[in-house]
């Protein structure tokens, strides 16, 4: 029975919503997030000038607007089984990591108070995150779709929890890190009496990530 929930749980995070919405693309989660570090890697590699982040974040964007339509439809399948819904929570989590990056790094880049330099510290910092994340999905992937006799159902459930808590725990190192690096921004931006400007791009902690 268990086996039949995890081939239902793989059909359910590639699956398409019915009649208007079925022309929907099925997407290889992994690949996505794969994709997205590939672009977010580009900017710790080239981006030596803030016009260069720009240029490369660009790429960034683009991937992750792509995936958004099927982040957004798996998020809207509910009444999943138990061992279904853990699945789908760390494929979304690990998409919420994703938009993280995105959204606020976005706006790191017009953040006068990050040299180029600095933003592309700050996106190798991202970059390594995402990069352990992915990977975890990646073990998810396989684990889920495997039919290695070597493993019990037992086994695949132990594996799944674990590698849900470790994206989790992922999840907030990033949200932790987005955080102290707007503080600093915030803090650079008090000794120059120019707090309201930081405040008005990425808004208060209620209505943002940090």
């Amino acid at each position: 029975m268990k086996k039949l929930l995890f081939v239902v749980s793989m059909a359910l995070m590639l699956a398409t919503a019915p009649r208007a919405k079925a022309q929907f693309v099925v997407t290889d989660p992994a690949n996505l997030a794969s994709g997205i570090l590939n672009s977010a890697n580009e900017i710790v590699q080239t981006s030596n000038t803030v016009s260069n982040v720009v240029k490369n974040f660009k790429e960034v964007e683009k991937v992750y607007k792509q995936g958004k339509e099927y982040y957004d439809k798996l998020q809207a399948v509910n009444n999943l089984v138990k061992d279904a819904r853990k699945v789908q929570q760390t494929v979304l989590l690990v998409g919420d990591v994703s938009q993280m990056y995105v959204k606020n790094f976005g706006k790191m880049i017009n953040d006068p108070n990050f040299s180029a330099q600095e933003l592309a510290a700050i996106a190798n910092g991202y970059s390594t995150l995402l990069g352990e994340s992915t990977e975890l999905l990646k073990e998810l992937k396989q684990i889920v779709s495997s039919s290695s006799l070597s493993l019990n159902d037992k086994d695949r459930m132990d594996i799944i929890d674990r590698v849900y808590k470790e994206v989790k725990e992922y999840h907030s190192l990033v949200r932790y890190y987005t955080n102290k690096n707007i503080s600093v921004s915030i803090l650079r931006a008090k000794k120059q009496n120019n707090t309201k400007r930081v405040l008005d791009l990425y808004g208060t902690p209620n209505q943002k990530y940090w």
